[in-house]
Parts: C-alpha cells; structure tokens; sequence
C-alpha cells in the first residue's frame, strides 16, 4: 500500500543545518518513464549541503527535498516502465527529493542493487559512481599504465576514484589532510600525499607528471594542477570547494598540450545520465561484485538526525559517504 503522506526533510529556509526540518509531504505520483522509489537509505552529498545554503538550486522540475541518491525497493511504475516491477530492490541517482520516505526518479536512472550488497552499501553508490565513472574514464580517458591523481581522497568521490582508477590499471596518488585520511587512501590503493606536510605539485613532477588529475577544490589548485601534469595530461574539475576563479598561464597549456575540461552531473539532460547508468551496469557494476570496488561508508544517521549529517558533512572529518535511514525496508 502506497499512503498519501510521507515523511520528508526540506530546506525551511538558506542557512545552516538548523535549517532541515521534518515536514509531511503528498507522496508523488511516478509519471511516464518513471518509477515510484520506497527509499530505505538516502546518501548525504556535499551538494545538499550547498542547496540547504541557498547556492545550489534544483533544476527546474526536480523536488526542492535535498537528496541525490537513495536505495529502496520500486513501489509503482509510471507508464513507458517495462524493466522494473514493484518489489524490485534498486540503487538510483535522482533529481532531489531523497530525504523521504518516497522518491521518484527515471527509470533508466535506477540500477539493480549489486549481488553481494545490502540496501545499506548500495545507496552509497550513484551520486559518487555516476561522478567518478563519467569524468575518470568517459571524460578523463583514463587508461592502464596512466598516473591517476585524486585530490579529496578520503571522500565519498575520492574514495570511489581511487578504487576505480587502480581497479583500471593506474597508478592511483591522493591528497588527503590528516594521518588517519591519508591511510584510508593507501588502503584503497593510492600513494597518499597529505596536503598539510607535502606540496603536491613536487611529488607529482618527481613522479613523472599526472596524466589524468580530478579536482573538486579549484581556486589556486587549479594553476598548481596544471603544474603538476605531464605533457598531454588532463584536468578534469567537478567542483570549486574553493573558488572556481584562477589565474593561469595558458601558454603552459600550449606548450604542453594540456585538456582543461569538467562537468557537473546535476543539470545533464535525462539522456546523459542514462547513457552513463549503462556503462556503469556494463563496466563498473561487474567490479563491484568481484570486489574491486567497494562503497566506503563513514557514518550513518536517521532521517529525522539529517541535522546531524549535515554537521558531520561540514566537518569535512568523514571519510567516505554518510547516510540517512529513511525506513527499514529490506
């Protein structure tokens, strides 16, 4: 039975974590193309933080609930649906709307929960997969022999690129700002750097240069990147944690034949995340199963201690992803 009403977290007003609060809301209606989630675990990401702010709106259409991916089971199926049935469990990247009992989402956004997973582990996939996989390896071209280099290496994104570019054949280096984060990354398969005791930029020109350098600081990482890599080397920013303002010698890029490239997932079309939900199932999912790749979870809290995710989202202290329970589905 599918109620009227669900619980749900919104955004009361921009401002601090203070701001989430528990609200009942209609449960939506999966339309064409759609299914109709009962969200078990909902992940907390670094741009709901931004959306509770106030400097990240919701595209147009998507749910102003924070929440890009969850786990759960379909609870309907909107027409045009021919793969899923109600029951099936699923792991799914959404528009917003995860912090409640209810999600929708488009079909060809949901991916089957990996053999070997609980719900648990399978919501901390989409939102870092879909990033990781799109900007390493369909953007980035990342290949085997390559050196990979993955600034924020204890996050949620950094710990699946790690994983992922060493699961490819790279030689995978990450920066990370303390002892315990930088041994997180060294488990995972990365030469760790920590950016408090070493300069990034030396350890990567001594290595030989960086092919492929993912980066979710920006600000004056983004000129020392470009220092950092070896001719025909890319750049690939997917967020500017620091400020997406730099100034940069481009005859450097020139010279040495550099790609400054990005993306953010948010705003790409239906399409777009469709086409990289199927490369995610085909390549990434297989990795998964055999144990190449693993979902790195720090903490968990209710959905009702959304505040306190937040909290511990903000206090950059976590390593890996953090989750919400929304129900005990299993």
């Amino acid at each position: 039975m599918i109620p009227d009403l669900m619980q749900a977290i919104e955004i009361s007003a921009p401002g601090g974590a203070e701001v989430l609060r528990p609200v009942n809301r209609p449960v939506p209606v999966a339309g064409h193309g759609q299914i109709l989630i009962r969200v078990a675990w909902a992940g907390v990401n670094r741009p709901d933080v931004l959306q509770r702010a106030g400097s990240y709106a919701p595209p147009p259409g998507a749910s102003d609930l924070p929440g890009l991916e969850c786990s759960g089971v379909v609870a309907a199926v909107g027409p045009g649906v021919s793969r899923w049935r109600p029951g099936d469990p699923v792991c799914a990247l959404l528009p917003g709307g995860g912090y409640a009992e209810f999600a929708i989402c488009a079909a060809d956004h949901a991916l089957p929960v990996p053999a070997g997973l609980d719900l648990r582990s399978a919501a901390a996939l989409p939102e870092t997969a879909f990033t990781v996989w799109s900007n390493v390896v369909m953007r980035g071209r990342l290949r085997a022999g390559e050196r990979f280099l993955v600034h924020g290496g204890s996050s949620g994104i950094g710990t699946m690129a790690i994983q992922v570019a060493h699961a490819l054949g790279a030689v995978v280096w990450a920066t990370a700002g303390s002892e315990q984060k930088c041994a997180a990354c060294a488990e995972l398969g990365a030469h760790p750097i920590n950016y408090r005791e070493a300069d990034f930029v030396t350890v990567m020109r001594k290595a030989g240069g960086a092919d492929l350098i993912l980066d979710m600081v920006g600000g004056d990482y983004i000129a020392r990147n470009i220092k950092s890599l070896a001719d025909d080397g890319r750049l690939v920013m997917i967020a500017f944690l620091a400020g997406a303002k730099a100034e940069i010698n481009f005859a450097q890029v020139m010279a040495r034949r550099l790609t400054l490239t990005g993306s953010t997932l948010r705003p790409q079309s239906e399409r777009a995340k469709a086409r990289i939900a199927r490369q995610l199932e085909e390549k990434l999912w297989p990795l998964i199963v055999g144990g190449a790749v693993r979902p790195v979870i720090d903490s968990s809290f209710a959905l009702l201690n959304a505040v306190d995710a937040h909290r511990r989202m903000e206090s950059s202290g976590h390593i890996g992803n953090i989750l919400l329970q929304v129900s005990a589905v299993n």
